[in-house]
């Protein structure tokens, strides 16, 4: 794999192959890190192994809104004081991230895993729209659930807002009119961020200040 290096152990290899294989790190900046790792003590580098080790067993993805967990549910749906009835649709986790860190957001989340492109064979089953509207069907059954009970007013806990927070790219605009489609006539809000945000801009480098504007005036999504 790096036909112009010369290496003194195997394991020095193995281990420069295995940092190199991650996006945005090339041969030299693997050896670099490599022979970082290899200067620390023992017991670090066997704790950065174990961490990079438990990603592999001990992440999971949450049943509801698909974002990263440590068990069956995530810290943001497990967190009743957050409005569950507003969810921000995003491509990634790292959406979620930086959708977090503006502080402007109290809503949940429903995370995509991706966005609809063919060019790259990625098509609707590909990511998570179907248990996007499993999951309002599921909203909408528990409310008539509460209207049948006596005394019973579903009207009371609010309507279901759906937000859709892909890029403004072509791939973006083409997954979002897709899940309109998808949930038109399940009596949901259906709204987009308002465009501080450039096209094409990807969320994860808009910046907090601008990204939590475009939250907060967020605009009626119109096909």
């Amino acid at each position: 794999m790096y036909p112009n290096e010369k290496y003194p152990s195997q394991t020095l290899r193995e281990a420069v192959e295995a940092i190199g294989s991650l996006p945005g790190v090339g041969s030299r900046s693997a050896l670099r890190l490599a022979l970082h790792l290899l200067g620390q003590p023992a017991e670090n580098i066997r704790h950065f192994a174990s961490a990079i080790g438990r990603l592999a067993d001990d992440v999971h993805w949450c049943r509801t809104c698909q974002m990263i967990a440590d068990g069956d549910e995530c810290a943001i749906c497990a967190d009743r004081s957050r409005d569950h009835r507003t969810i921000c649709v995003v491509e990634s986790v790292r959406d979620v991230m930086s959708i977090e860190a503006t502080g402007q957001y109290r809503g949940v989340y429903h995370v995509l895993g991706g966005i609809i492109s063919p060019i790259d064979g990625i098509g609707p089953s590909d990511i998570h729209i179907r248990e996007l509207v499993e999951r309002i069907d599921r909203m909408h059954a528990e409310d008539a659930a509460v209207t049948d009970l006596p005394g019973g007013d579903s009207e009371s806990r609010g309507s279901i807002e759906i937000i859709l927070a892909l890029s403004g790219d072509v791939e973006g605009e083409t997954t979002s009119l897709y899940i309109y489609r998808q949930i038109e006539g399940k009596d949901v809000k259906v709204s987009t961020l308002a465009r501080g945000l450039g096209f094409g801009d990807d969320l994860e480098y808009a910046d907090a200040l601008t990204l939590g504007r475009s939250i907060v005036a967020r605009q009626p999504f119109k096909p």
